[in-house]
């Protein structure tokens, strides 16, 4: 069964949780036990409604405030899909949580306040889904019930957000509105009654309807070397295969690749999945692979078809998501690791802040404090070999470890 992966974005209050909630009470997703406490605390609080949003506040902080602090993931399915949910902060101070929950990401859902309209925060959500080429965007105009289901409101909303469209740099991306009410069930599995006029999608069925193809970022195939497979048992005593996981498009047997960082040729012989031969390996698929020739390829190391070679090299400039209470500065060195492979990486310069609003760039800073995003250059003590992030996901993106805590404390996407 395909697997969806989806990001929310809003400010406080906006109604995250409250949508998510509702997607699982709607789709018969939360267990009984689960309800029950919902319809308990919900009666405790006074309310003569089901406060949705207790199904995905975990922390006691968010329960009793409210309020989205940390990441929380939510699993539900459908007879066709299987779906994981990303619920993250709107707050301005854990930009790195959202960042963090949108990065693998597939599908995103920006929650505007019918009330309030587009904010500044909806600008740094946009901003966000924008720079890690979230391809399917869904902006749903949430509390619909407190301006009396009107689509006047609606094509306001419609028609600001439109205009923050047109300050992106990812054309690619589809974008979805779709007018609910997370606490009363409009439009978010049911179709609205309230709203006649509103002719799309309820928020279920489109992504429902989402195919792979409009919502994976395809390109050029790479296979990172996770395992090199030799059994010691007499019947593959010669065996050698190469496990790992493919990445933005297909291999297969036949194909001449290339083994990066040494730059020798050969074809893939045979692909494995367990004791499964296949000819093709798919995009996103975990396979062995074997080669015609007996060449020396090691964990860390990279097979790519022969005419689609990454860049190898020992500098890049990427945007860089900082996550850590201490500061980034020139100079500074940190572990870089880039798929399996961890290098030795140096700041040599913070070129400058991004302001994830649209308002510009700061060129007078030369630090970067939690939860800034800025433009930085590299220098590594050894190559590696990279795409840029719009044209590889996977291969344009890296994290920052530091040397002393060994916490990750910056998220890198090569530009």
């Amino acid at each position: 069964m395909e697997v969806l992966k989806i990001a929310t974005a809003g400010s406080v209050d906006d109604g995250k949780s409250t949508l998510i909630g509702r997607l699982l009470y709607d789709t018969k997703s939360l267990t009984s036990d689960k309800l029950e406490a919902i319809e308990k605390k919900s009666k405790q609080r006074g309310y003569d409604y089901l406060d949705f949003s207790l199904a995905t506040d975990g922390l006691v902080a968010e329960r009793e405030q409210g309020i989205t602090i940390d990441v929380a993931h939510i699993y539900f399915s459908t007879q066709t899909k299987s779906y994981i949910i990303a619920d993250t902060p709107g707050h301005v101070e854990y930009t790195r949580n959202m960042v963090t929950g949108a990065s693998t990401s597939q599908a995103a859902i920006i929650l505007i306040d019918a009330r309030k309209g587009v904010i500044e925060q909806t600008n740094r959500h946009f901003f966000i889904n924008n720079l890690l080429r979230v391809k399917d965007i869904i902006v749903a105009v949430n509390k619909m019930d407190l301006v009396d289901f009107s689509e006047e409101k609606y094509n306001t909303i419609k028609a600001s957000f439109e205009a923050l469209m047109a300050k992106r740099d990812y054309q690619e991306q589809r974008i979805t509105f779709i007018p609910v009410s997370a606490l009363k069930g409009d439009n978010v599995v049911n179709k609205s009654e309230n709203m006649p006029w509103f002719k799309g999608q309820t928020l279920l069925e489109h992504l429902e309807v989402l195919k792979s193809d409009d919502i994976y970022n395809t390109g050029t195939p790479r296979f990172p070397v996770q395992y090199v497979v030799r059994p010691k048992t007499e019947e593959f005593h010669d065996f050698r295969g190469y496990a790992g996981k493919v990445y933005g498009g297909d291999l297969s047997v036949g194909d001449t690749v290339v083994a990066l960082p040494s730059q020798t040729k050969s074809k893939i012989k045979e692909i494995f999945s367990y004791n499964e031969l296949y000819e093709t390996a798919s995009r996103r698929s975990s396979v062995t692979i074997t080669l015609e020739d007996d060449i020396n390829v090691s964990r860390g190391d990279m097979l790519v078809k022969e005419n689609d070679l990454p860049k190898i090299e020992k500098q890049f400039t990427a945007t860089i998501s900082w996550m850590d209470s201490q500061k980034l500065t020139n100079g500074s060195k940190y572990i870089l690791q880039h798929g399996v492979n961890k290098v030795l990486a140096k700041v040599d310069q913070v070129n400058h802040k991004i302001n994830p609003d649209y308002s510009g760039v700061d060129i007078t800073t030369d630090t970067l404090g939690m939860n800034d995003i800025a433009s930085v250059t590299f220098k590594l003590n050894k190559p590696i070999f990279f795409d840029a992030f719009k044209d590889h996901r996977t291969n344009g993106s890296f994290i920052l470890i530091d040397t002393q805590s060994n916490n990750t404390v910056g998220a890198g996407f090569i530009q």
